[in-house]
């Protein structure tokens, strides 16, 4: 599909004869269906089940695509443009869509989820130079920030839903609190020494500081710097030397990097499983149990477990 950047979006829809973007009024929606656009499946999910029979979303960001490289398409932008509300991750995951945000930000409501956790919880690593880490979804008490800011935007803008929407968020934390329960007593499973948990890229920050986890990825928090032939040295020398029994895969990321680690390790007389692989800026398909938040973290926890106890 082709890309189109944000000035030639009223070009494009006077050629479809849709006339100039006009600002909308955010008026309180009342009887119809509420739309929502999210940019990641987890923010979609969470929209979805907070949002329940009221709300249609549409997710722009399918199984295995990076958020960190994604340009808004045409049909993207079309389906921004028609939406009552747009969830988004925010603290610059979706980095290219960055612009589109700013210029749509007043013409229709729109809400930067992970920016509610407040910013004491939040982690800031010098190399992503002041800004924050933005895959606040791995601390699963984290992400119920998230979905309290999107049941806050739904009630404020659909007042008429209000409980509904508080309902169903409601048991959805709940669901949540279990969830969390579930990984930190996966995470007891493997003993402290062989917490170690090395991946594609370093989206497990979160994950690692809140079940005990020491994280390392062979690439940065986002998937735009490249890793060089040292960070891979570095990387086959760590592992040989603490003998860390797995590595693993990312779904949004290529496997070249983590295969090209493994050979480096087997060069030092280490050899390194690839323990399976993981979900970490995209969920699954749809319709199976990895295309849901819950399922997705589950999924993670239980392949990262089984990949250190082997």
């Amino acid at each position: 599909m082709p890309k189109i950047a944000w000035p030639a979006l009223c070009a494009v829809l006077i050629a479809a004869g849709c006339g100039p973007v006009q600002a909308h009024t955010l008026r309180p929606l009342e009887g119809e269906t509420v739309r929502v656009v999210a940019t990641i499946g987890m923010v979609g999910d969470a929209a979805a089940r907070v949002g329940g029979s009221r709300v249609e979303v549409e997710t722009l960001m399918g199984p295995g695509i990076d958020p960190h490289l994604y340009k808004a398409s045409e049909g993207d932008l079309r389906r921004l443009e028609r939406a009552d509300i747009i969830f988004y991750g925010g603290l610059h995951l979706e980095a290219k869509m960055a612009d589109v945000f700013e210029r749509i930000t007043g013409e229709r409501t729109t809400t930067a989820v992970s920016e509610s956790v407040p910013k004491r919880h939040l982690l800031a690593p010098a190399e992503f130079e002041g800004a924050y880490d933005p895959h606040v979804w791995f601390d699963v008490q984290l992400w119920m920030h998230a979905v309290e800011a999107i049941r806050d935007t739904l009630a404020e803008r659909d007042p008429g839903s209000a409980g509904l929407y508080r309902r169903n968020a409601a048991a959805y934390l709940s669901e949540l609190e279990e969830l969390d329960e579930y990984v930190r007593a996966q995470a007891r499973r493997v003993p402290e020494e062989r917490r170690v948990l090395i991946t594609a890229h370093d989206a497990f920050n979160y994950f690692g500081r809140a079940y005990g986890f020491e994280v390392r990825g062979l690439q940065g928090i986002s998937t735009a710097s490249e890793a060089g032939a040292g960070d891979v040295k570095a990387l086959a020398r760590f592992i040989a030397a603490r003998r860390i029994p797995a590595i693993f895969v990312e779904s949004s990321v290529s496997p070249r990097t983590i295969q090209a680690v493994r050979e480096a390790v087997r060069a030092r007389g280490f050899d390194v499983r690839v323990g399976g692989s993981l979900f970490s800026d995209a969920m699954g398909d749809p319709g199976t149990p990895e295309g849901t938040y819950v399922g997705m973290v589950r999924h993670n926890v239980d392949t990262i477990v089984a990949g250190l106890l082997r």
